[in-house]
């Protein structure tokens, strides 16, 4: 994930690395990563991102290092979600939504993460039927451009099925976090039997029930399990670390333990 081979900015576990953003597909390159996951937040207007202001720095960059994107995290949309906001608000971040779906086709990323959790979490059936809306009015745009959107959630197994199942659509898929799930106490082989061949991308964390981000092997994050079910799947798709932040700011020798310890599981599992 993008920001993790850069120094924490502040107290932000997670924040878009204004400064040092290229530096980290050299960093990634160097220590066997095949992609960075981009995040466009809303730490600062969002047409300063790269992405929109200069996307041709991340062409360029992609190029030299052979890093790829596949993924880009929309943490925007935890901040402006489609739903609990104003009509004139749930617009706008449409329409935002429309303008990155272009703009990663340009780039050839493969899709879009759409978290909906904290703050843009689902919490009743009139919010669900709300983004349902919008996704089915977004279907003729990711279709023109075969771009993924994939949801990020808190739902339980059974209500992330239903949200897929009620979109129907092959390009509206499942983002998987290890660490959120094991936070709320879900089973992951239950989750993976649900909705696993709707999974596209995961993001690999670690947290324990009912609390924060830890360390990789020392939270609640079933990885054995999660890893056998998703041989049982044939799933292909990228991991994504999105672990927690080096106890002793040291973020490239974290990130090279946390890439052997996803590449063993890997090895074990899948290969």
């Amino acid at each position: 994930m993008q920001g993790r081979l850069s120094p924490q900015i502040g107290d932000k576990i997670q924040e878009f690395p204004w400064d040092t953003w290229k530096e980290e597909f050299s960093t990634a390159k160097e220590l066997g990563f095949d992609s960075i996951e981009f995040i466009v937040d809303g730490s600062k207007d969002y047409k300063e991102n790269p992405l929109w202001n200069t996307p041709e720095r991340i062409t360029d960059v992609i190029k030299e290092t052979g890093v790829q994107i596949n993924y880009v995290c929309a943490d925007y949309f935890m901040e402006h979600p489609f739903f609990r906001v104003s009509n004139e608000e749930k617009k706008k971040s449409e329409n935002i939504l429309k303008e990155l779906i272009v703009i990663c086709a340009n780039l050839d990323i493969k899709g879009i993460e759409i978290p909906l959790v904290d703050n843009s979490k689902i919490e009743t059936d009139e919010e669900m039927d709300q983004l349902v809306e919008v996704l089915k009015r977004i279907i003729p745009d990711i279709e023109k451009h075969n771009i993924q959107i994939g949801l990020e959630t808190s739902l339980d197994a059974k209500m992330f099925k239903k949200l897929l199942d009620t979109i129907n659509h092959p390009l509206i898929t499942a983002n998987y976090d290890s660490g959120n799930s094991s936070s709320l106490g879900y089973d992951v082989k239950e989750e993976i039997d649900s909705y696993g061949e709707k999974i596209s991308n995961i993001h690999i964390k670690d947290r324990v029930l009912h609390g924060g981000t830890v360390s990789l092997g020392t939270g609640d994050a079933d990885f054995n399990r999660m890893f056998e079910s998703l041989r049982d799947t044939s799933y292909k798709g990228d991991f994504i670390l999105q672990a927690a932040r080096a106890e002793d700011g040291n973020e490239i020798e974290n990130a090279k333990k946390n890439l052997d310890f996803v590449k063993k599981l890997i090895n074990t599992y899948l290969v």
